[in-house]
């Protein structure tokens, strides 16, 4: 695998051939080409994979709308180091490592943006430089987006298998974290899938694997699970099951988790719930966490989340006749012109 494809675009490629391919495809010598290059430090590693961090945890804030375009220049600054750096082959393990964790990044901020091709593309790429770093930890993380591109996209199926190679890749090591979030992303697709009891086992191994708290093995990036995700997980595969009840409940009970610090999950998190409370017939309910919702959007970039605005005001509109509604539509729908305007 020469560097300059680690990010190559795999055109025509289906989920499933990446999936092969992160299982089957032989780890190969990785050195630096040319000994005249600029050095490859743990240092700059260390600041290059920070950046990748504080754009993380900024698109948990603002939403993707403002960092995809910087994402991808750093992005291509790791890449060209790759191809033009002076390094020995654990350097350049650790270079790829930072690559593949960017690749997910970036791809995410493009499928949270409504550019799934790309996304796609990226995840791809992801699955190749974690190869190269043999961190079977990033491929899993890979595998984890491409599942999510699955189940909000049309291809469910792919979801499940995604998932499920990626908890299969970590085998043996302590990371109840990281395959509680794998069990989470299963169980959507099998959600989508209207298989509930896959789905729900998928919940309840995801649970008992939060409870017993980080591994080791456990990544660093892996932040955001903690047991308010696995129920709000639960509560959005109820929606997809068509038990809005029990979805509005779980919302409920998984609310007091959320850090209102990162403000577009929070409001992604909320417009779900406000669906659910009024598919479940409670307007009062759904209009005050509808209202929340909308304030919390203000400065938020985020295409999904203007699919879930959008879902949300669809279901105010099934129940317009309640008057609390009336008022959330009017404000939704002025709210979701300007966005678009913008």
């Amino acid at each position: 695998m020469k560097r300059r494809t680690v990010l190559a675009t795999l055109g025509g490629t289906g989920v499933a051939t990446y999936v092969l391919q992160s299982m089957i495809a032989p780890v190969e010598e990785l050195k630096a080409a040319t000994a005249s290059g600029p050095r490859v430090t743990p240092p700059l590693l260390g600041s290059l994979q920070t950046t990748t961090d504080v754009l993380r945890q900024m698109d948990a804030t603002s939403g993707s709308g403002s960092l995809l375009d910087t994402a991808r220049r750093h992005l291509r600054f790791l890449v060209d180091l790759m191809k033009t750096g002076t390094f020995d082959q654990e350097t350049g393990r650790q270079l790829a490592g930072v690559i593949a964790d960017t690749a997910n990044q970036t791809g995410w901020y493009a499928l949270d943006g409504g550019e799934r091709d790309k996304a796609q593309v990226l995840f791809a790429g992801a699955l190749r430089a974690a190869k190269l770093s043999e961190d079977t930890r990033l491929r899993a993380g890979a595998l984890s987006f491409l599942a999510i591109h699955g189940y909000s996209g049309e291809d469910p199926g792919s979801a499940v298998t995604a998932a499920r190679t990626g908890r299969q890749g970590v085998q043996g090591q302590d990371a109840p974290a990281l395959n509680a979030m794998l069990l989470t992303r299963e169980a959507r697709g099998h959600a989508k899938l209207q298989d509930e009891r896959r789905a729900m086992a998928a919940l309840e191994e995801a649970s008992t694997l939060c409870a017993r708290g980080r591994g080791e093995d456990d990544p660093h990036w892996l932040y955001w699970i903690n047991p308010g995700e696995i129920l709000g997980q639960r509560a959005s595969c109820f929606l997809e099951l068509g038990r809005p009840a029990e979805a509005a409940h779980a919302f409920s009970a998984a609310r007091g988790a959320l850090s209102h610090d990162e403000a577009r999950t929070c409001a992604q998190f909320l417009s779900r719930a406000a669906t659910a409370q009024m598919r479940a017939g409670d307007a009062d309910a759904g209009a005050a966490t509808g209202h929340e919702v909308l304030t919390l959007v203000d400065g938020i970039q985020s295409a999904r989340l203007d699919d879930h605005l959008r879902t949300m005001l669809g279901e105010a509109r099934q129940l317009a006749g309640a008057k609390p509604l009336r008022t959330l539509l009017e404000r939704g729908d002025t709210l979701l012109k300007e966005r678009a305007a913008a």
